[in-house]
C-alpha cells in the first residue's frame, strides 16, 4: 500500500487528478450497476415466484391424476401436459413427473409439505437434466376439494427465464460502465489540463524568476477564483521584493555616498600628516592641531553613520532586539531628556510629562526619542529653549530654531536626506528615519511641522497599553 502511495505521489498533478476522477466515476458506476443488477434480479425472481403461485392455482385434479396414473407407463406416445413441469410427491419419496419433463430431485422441505407439517416450499434446484429450476411445492386437493394426505404437488419453471436476462444485463452494464469510465478518465484529464493551465503559467513564471532573478515579471490576473487570487498574491510578492531590492540598492548607494565624504576628508588630512613626516617639513602646531581635530571629528561622524546604518538595518525596521514590553513612556522621555541636556548644556529644556504606558522595546523606544530630541537640540539657537510635553500619548518637542521650509517637510524622514541649510551641521541624515520606522512599528505616527512664532514642532503619537501592576516592596 505504501509503495502504491509513493508511486501516486510521483505522478504529475494532472495525472493524479485524472486518475482520481476515473476512480471516483468507476466506483459510482460500479455502485449503480450492482444496485441495478440486484434490484432487477429481485424483481425477476419475485415475478417468477408469483407466476409459480398463479400456476399452482390453475392445476386441476385431473391433471394430477393423469400424471399419477401414467407414472409407471413407459408409453412414449403420451404427450407432456402444457405449461410448467408438474411433479407429484409422496411421503415415501416416490415422485411422478409430467410426461416428457425431467424428474426434479425431492428436497426435505417437499416431503414436509406432503406430510402436512409445512404449508409450502419454495426453492431452487437442478433437475435430472442439470437444468436449474425454481420449484414451488404445495398440498393437493381432490376433485371434491378435499386435501389429500401424504401427497403434494410441485410446480417448477426453469430459472433461465431470469438468469439469461440478468446475464445480458450484466454484460450491458459492464460495457456501458467501461465506456463511462474511459470517457470520465479522458474528461478528467482534459479538465485537469484546462484547470491547471494557470498553475502551469504560474510555475513557469516562478521558475523564470528563480532562474533570472527578474522581479518585473507579472502574471495576468483573470477572474476572481483561487488561481486568480494566487496570481495576484504572487504579483504582490514580486512587487514587494522588487521594491525591497530597489530600497536596498538605494540604501547601499546612499550609504556609499555619505561614507565617501568623511573618508575623503580623513584621507586628505592623513596624507598631509604623512607627507609632513616623510619630507621632514613640520606642520605649524596650530595647523597640526586643527588637522588632528578634523580627523577626530571625521572619525566620530563615520562611527555615528555606521551606528545609524546598523540601527536602520535591524530586523523589523525598528531596531528592537528583544520582545515588546509595557513601558512607561514618561519615564523613557525623562531619561532621554537627561541625555539631551548633556548634549546641549547651554539650552533650556522644559518638560511637562503626564503618565502614559505603551507596548514597545525599551532600548529602541529610548533611541527614537533621543534622536527626536537631538534634532531639536541641534537646530536650537544658543541659549534657546526646547519645550517637551507628553499628554495622553502625544509627545511634542518644540524648538525655536530657524524651522524647516514647507517644501522640505515631506522629505525629512527619508534616509540620508538633509536640508541644504543643515549640510554643515553634524549628522548622518538617518536619525529621523530611524524615529519614523520605530514609531510606525509600534503602531504610532510621527510628524514635523512649522511652529507658531518660528521653529519646528515634532509630534509623536503612540497607542496606550494597560498600566502594569505596581511592584511589591
Amino acid at each position: 500500500m505504501s509503495g502504491l502511495l509513493r508511486r501516486l505521489r510521483g505522478l504529475p498533478l494532472r495525472s493524479r487528478l485524472a486518475l482520481l476522477v476515473a476512480v471516483a466515476v468507476a466506483a459510482a458506476v460500479a455502485a449503480v450497476a450492482v444496485t441495478c443488477w440486484v434490484i432487477t434480479s429481485r424483481q425477476l425472481y419475485s415475478q417468477l415466484d408469483n407466476d409459480l403461485r398463479h400456476q399452482v392455482g390453475t392445476v386441476k385434479w385431473n391433471q394430477v391424476a393423469t400424471i399419477a396414473t401414467t407414472c409407471d407407463n413407459s408409453d412414449t406416445n403420451l404427450r407432456s401436459l402444457p405449461g410448467p413441469t408438474i411433479q407429484v410427491i409422496y411421503t415415501d419419496g416416490r415422485v411422478c413427473t409430467s410426461p416428457g419433463d425431467a424428474e426434479i430431485p425431492v428436497q426435505s422441505s417437499d416431503l414436509d409439505v406432503a406430510k402436512g407439517s409445512l404449508p409450502n416450499s419454495l426453492h431452487t434446484t437442478d433437475d435430472a437434466d442439470s437444468q436449474a429450476m425454481r420449484v414451488l411445492t404445495v398440498p393437493i386437493a381432490d376433485g371434491n376439494g378435499n386435501q389429500l394426505r401424504d401427497v403434494a404437488v410441485s410446480i417448477a419453471s426453469p430459472t433461465a427465464e431470469v438468469t439469461n436476462p440478468l446475464t445480458t444485463l450484466a454484460w450491458v452494464l459492464l460495457l456501458v460502465g467501461g465506456i463511462g469510465v474511459l470517457g470520465a478518465t479522458a474528461a478528467g484529464l482534459w479538465i485537469a489540463r484546462t484547470g491547471l493551465r494557470p498553475v502551469d503559467k504560474l510555475t513557469e513564471t516562478v521558475e523564470h524568476v528563480a532562474r533570472t532573478e527578474d522581479l518585473t515579471v507579472r502574471i495576468p490576473v483573470e477572474g476572481d477564483d483561487e488561481i486568480a487570487r494566487l496570481s495576484a498574491s504572487f504579483n504582490s510578492m514580486t512587487a514587494a521584493l522588487a521594491a525591497s531590492r530597489e530600497l536596498q540598492q538605494q540604501l547601499i548607494a546612499d550609504a556609499g555616498h555619505e561614507l565617501r565624504t568623511p573618508l575623503t576628508s580623513m584621507r586628505t588630512n592623513i596624507e598631509l600628516l604623512t607627507r609632513s613626516e616623510e619630507t621632514g617639513r613640520a606642520i605649524p602646531p596650530d595647523d597640526r592641531k586643527a588637522l588632528m581635530a578634523s580627523v577626530k571629528a571625521q572619525m566620530t561622524e563615520l562611527a555615528a553613520l555606521i551606528g545609524d546604518l546598523q540601527e536602520l538595518s535591524r530586523t523589523g525596521l525598528s531596531g528592537s532586539d528583544g520582545p515588546l514590553k509595557v513601558v512607561s513612556l514618561h519615564e523613557t522621555v525623562r531619561a532621554a531628556l537627561e541625555r539631551a541636556r548633556l548634549r546641549g548644556p547651554e539650552l533650556k529644556i522644559v518638560s511637562e510629562l503626564a503618565p502614559w504606558y505603551v507596548r514597545a522595546e525599551p532600548a529602541a523606544l529610548e533611541r527614537a526619542i533621543v534622536n527626536l530630541l537631538d534634532n531639536a537640540v541641534k537646530f536650537s539657537p544658543q541659549h534657546g529653549t526646547v519645550e517637551v510635553r507628553l499628554m495622553r500619548g502625544t509627545l511634542t518637542v518644540r524648538d525655536h530654531g530657524p524651522g524647516i521650509p514647507a517644501d522640505e517637510l515631506p522629505y525629512v524622514f527619508d534616509r540620508f536626506w538633509r536640508s541644504p541649510s543643515a549640510r554643515a551641521l553634524p549628522g548622518s541624515g538617518l536619525g529621523l528615519s530611524i524615529v519614523a520606522r520605530t514609531v510606525e512599528s509600534y503602531g504610532g505616527e510621527v510628524g514635523l511641522a512649522a511652529a507658531d512664532g518660528g521653529g519646528t514642532v515634532a509630534t509623536m503619537r503612540l497607542p496606550g497599553a494597560p498600566t502594569p501592576p505596581p511592584e511589591l516592596p
